[in-house]
């Protein structure tokens, strides 16, 4: 195995980096990952530095891929170590920088290490892993993060000595309806009734809903799109305004096959709108915002419109993001994330270790809960 960090996603051949995303999360894929990059989301001035890991096999050929950045903080992550860094402060440790493994501002699943197909994955992962340790001891820096990983690397690392993290959200699995009528029927009557209302609130208010996907979707709506996003960041104490409108350009040029617009107009004129991404047999929630307040236009707009695109396209799963116990209540059922991290310093990575074991039962008795309370009548979730 011979391991090396490039200058950035973007300087690596498209054809070269999308042969092991495969079927993959699109937003492993290069068009997303480079982007991000030639639109200035991202660099050292930002506390996001690409630095891509790759992988050679004894023949030279790239067999493994991996998006890796060095932060100054610990923004845009959305597996939160801000108490990590707080300790390690106190105790007079440097957590910054520090090594992430991860998409950035992304908190979707997938593969964090691509692999070439037929390549046997565990070796690699936990030689990956142990390149990245070492470079953390000989550049000082604090660690490595691997956020929403494959349970294969979450296993391998774990067993490996890396420590590990469960999270939840909430995604939701189509069980071969043929309609929208059909999800309404699954869920539980008091659910069934309020998502009846939410609806008849929006066509009250003369607003409909349209989903267009790819080449269908017009490029006035980009701006359009970007507009909401910065709407939703300018309105809420929390919002950080990671993205530009220059990476909405960019997607509309490279991106726009993998897009799932759903836009709330009344009349002609956009008012509302949610980017969807999608892949394979799955959809997968990222930004929402709106012009004008609409009383139960998020939800509308953001899970009822793909749940219906989800069925109507013989989608699997529809994965709306992080967050929200309101999701809950609309047929959205409690999933594990997982994540692993190494930390270099041995007492602070032994403090972390016995607050991920109780974290992790706590997390563990959530999902449970949440399933045993699900939104969904004569609830069966799969297993994963």
């Amino acid at each position: 195995m011979r391991f090396e960090l490039a200058e950035g996603v973007a300087s690596v051949p498209a054809e070269r980096w999308n042969a092991l995303v495969g079927d993959d999360s699109p937003f492993l894929e290069w068009e997303w990952l480079a982007s991000l990059e030639e639109a200035g989301t991202l660099g050292a001035e930002r506390g996001w530095l690409p630095r891509p890991l790759l992988g050679y096999d004894e023949d030279d050929e790239l067999v493994v891929a991996a998006p890796i950045y060095v932060k100054g903080h610990s923004e845009g992550e959305f597996v939160f170590d801000f108490a990590w860094a707080d300790a390690a402060q106190r105790a007079g440790m440097d957590y910054y920088p520090k090594l992430l493994v991860a998409v950035p501002f992304t908190p979707v699943g997938g593969a964090r290490l691509l692999t070439a197909p037929g390549v046997a994955r565990a070796p690699w992962i936990r030689g990956a892993g142990r390149f990245l340790q070492e470079l953390c001891k000989g550049n000082q820096l604090s660690g490595v993060h691997i956020n929403f990983c494959r349970e294969d690397e979450y296993e391998a690392l774990r067993d490996d000595g890396w420590l590990a993290r469960l999270g939840l959200q909430y995604h939701w699995v189509n069980r071969g309806y043929h309609g929208f009528d059909d999800y309404l029927g699954e869920l539980r009557s008091k659910r069934r009734n309020q998502v009846k209302r939410e609806l008849r609130t929006i066509a009250e208010a003369g607003v409909r809903i349209e989903v267009r996907v790819g080449d269908e979707i017009p490029d006035t709506w980009f701006p359009a799109m970007y507009r909401f996003y910065r709407a939703t960041i300018d309105h809420n104490p929390w919002g950080r305004l990671y993205l530009n409108e220059g990476l909405f350009e960019l997607l509309r040029d490279r991106f726009r096959e993998r897009l799932c617009f759903v836009v709330a107009l009344r009349g002609d004129e956009p008012l509302a709108g949610a980017f969807n991404v999608e892949k394979g047999d799955a959809l997968y929630g990222r930004y929402w915002g709106c012009d004008l307040a609409v009383r139960n236009l998020h939800f509308a707009v953001c899970y009822y419109a793909g749940i219906e695109h989800c069925i109507e396209r013989g989608l699997a799963r529809f994965e709306p993001g992080a967050g929200g116990q309101y999701k809950q209540l609309r047929g959205f059922d409690a999933y594990p994330t997982r994540s692993v991290h190494y930390l270099a310093e041995p007492r602070l990575a032994d403090a972390v270790a016995r607050y991920l074991e109780g974290e992790r039962d706590e997390t563990r008795e959530a999902i449970d809960w949440f399933r045993e309370h699900s939104a969904l009548k004569a609830h069966t979730a799969p297993e994963g």
